[in-house]
């Protein structure tokens, strides 16, 4: 594996080290969004929101397409989800040792 991508791969992970941004893409998984639509589905104040939308459209994991005086933001590759997906997978399996070791310290 190259430097490059490397870099990329970091640089990527880094952009999804946010609990918000991580629950954006969540939101984005369901389908496209207004930054309203988010700011009201999070719970979140506005500039929270738009602060971490633009750190994901500047690492092109989400699109913006203008709408009226809206901007429309959409995953940029549907494998965000796949990926999504496989997180959680590996929180499980976490979580799952963990119950099991306190299972045995409890026996």
């Amino acid at each position: 594996m190259t430097l490059d991508m490397q870099q990329f791969k970091a640089d990527f992970f880094k952009a999804l080290a946010h609990p918000l941004r991580i629950r954006i893409l969540e939101l984005l998984a369901e389908g496209d969004k207004s930054v309203n639509e988010i700011q009201s589905l999070v719970g979140s104040e506005g500039s929270a929101v738009s602060q971490q939308l633009t750190v994901l459209r500047t690492k092109n994991i989400v699109t913006g397409t203008k709408d009226g005086n809206r901007v429309i933001y959409s995953l940029r590759d549907p494998m965000i989800i796949d990926l999504l997906t496989v997180a959680r997978h590996i929180f499980n399996n976490h979580l799952v040792d963990t119950i099991s070791m306190l299972d045995k310290i409890n026996e």
